[in-house]
C-alpha cells in the first residue's frame, strides 16, 4: 500500500502553535516566574534557525557533497560546544571552557555516527546527507544535554565540597580519589535524563524520531526500529561523551601536584 502524501503545514498552522508559546510566555510573566523572556527569545531562536536550517539540508540534499556535509557537521559541533558551556553555572576558564565539551562530544558523537554510517545503516555514499546530518544532530543534540549536567554538577560539587576534598588530599590521596565520589554523581546525573527517556519509550512517550516517521509515511514497525537504534546510539553516546567530559574536568581542577585549584573556574 502506498504511504499517504505528506500534510504539509501553512504558515497559519504554524502560528496557531506558536500562540500557545505566547500565551505560556504571557502567563509566565503574569506569575512572574521570571522566564517569559527566555521562552520567547528561545522560541523565535528556533524559528530562524530550523527555517534556516530547512533551506540549508534542501540545498545540500541536492548536492551529496563531502565538503559541504563536513562543513555543516563542524559547524554543528562547534555551536553545540558553546552551549555546553554556556548551560553551567560555573564553567572552566579560558580554551579548557570550551574544549572540554567539544572534545567529549567529538569522541562520542562523531565517531558514534561514523560508525553507524560505515557499518549499520550503510547508505551509498556513505556521507549521504539524509541520514548523515540528521544523525549526527541527534546524537550532538542528546549528547550535549548529558555533558552540559555532568560538567555543571561536577563544578558546583567541587566548590560546596572543597573542603572535603582538601581534607582526602591531606590524607594522602590522589587527586582522583579525592574528587572520585563527586565524579559518580556528576557522571550520574549525565545519564538519568537518557535512560529514563529510554525506560519511557514506548509506553509513557512515543520518541521523535519515530513520530516524525509515522507522521512522514513510513511503516510503524520500521520505525520503531530505526527508533531503537537512535535510543541505543544516543545512550552510547551520553555516556562516553560524559565519560570523557567529567574526566577531563576533573582532572583540570587540579594541578600537577595534586592541589585543588578552584580558581580555574569562573561564574556566567
Amino acid at each position: 500500500m502506498a504511504p499517504e502524501p505528506l500534510i504539509v503545514l501553512s504558515p497559519f498552522d504554524l502560528g496557531l502553535a506558536a500562540l500557545l508559546v505566547l500565551l505560556l510566555a504571557g502567563l509566565s510573566w503574569q506569575l512572574q516566574l521570571g522566564i517569559g523572556r527566555r521562552m520567547l527569545i528561545a522560541a523565535a531562536r528556533s524559528t530562524v534557525q530550523l527555517l534556516l536550517l530547512g533551506l540549508v539540508l534542501k540545498a545540500l540534499f541536492s548536492t551529496t557533497n563531502l565538503w559541504l556535509v563536513s562543513a555543516l557537521a563542524t559547524l554543528m559541533l562547534a555551536v553545540a560546544g558553546y552551549e555546553v558551556m554556556a548551560r553551567q553555572k560555573e564553567s572552566f576558564r579560558g580554551a579548557w571552557g570550551y574544549g572540554i565539551g567539544a572534545v567529549s562530544m567529538f569522541i562520542s558523537a562523531f565517531s558514534i555516527t561514523l560508525l553507524t554510517l560505515l557499518v549499520i545503516i550503510q547508505p551509498d555514499p556513505w556521507y549521504k546527507p539524509q541520514y548523515a546530518i540528521p544523525l549526527l544532530g541527534m546524537l550532538l543534540g542528546n549528547t550535549m544535554t548529558g555533558i552540559a549536567i555532568g560538567l555543571d554538577n561536577l563544578t558546583r560539587n567541587a566548590r560546596e565540597l572543597r573542603d572535603q576534598i582538601e581534607e582526602r588530599l591531606i590524607l594522602g590521596q590522589t587527586w582522583s580519589q579525592a574528587i572520585g565520589d563527586i565524579r559518580k554523581d556528576a557522571l550520574r546525573s549525565g545519564l538519568i535524563p537518557i535512560i529514563n527517556a529510554m525506560a519511557a519509550a514506548g509506553v509513557v512517550s512515543l520518541p521523535g524520531m519515530m513520530t516524525g516517521q509515522i507522521l512522514a509515511g513510513s511503516p510503524p514497525y520500521e520505525a520503531a526500529k530505526y527508533q531503537l537504534m537512535i535510543m541505543y546510539l544516543i545512550t552510547a553516546g551520553t555516556g562516553f561523551g560524559s565519560l570523557a567530559a567529567v574526566w577531563l574536568g576533573s582532572r583540570h581542577l587540579f594541578d600537577a601536584r595534586h592541589r585543588l585549584r578552584l580558581e580555574r573556574l569562573k561564574k556566567r
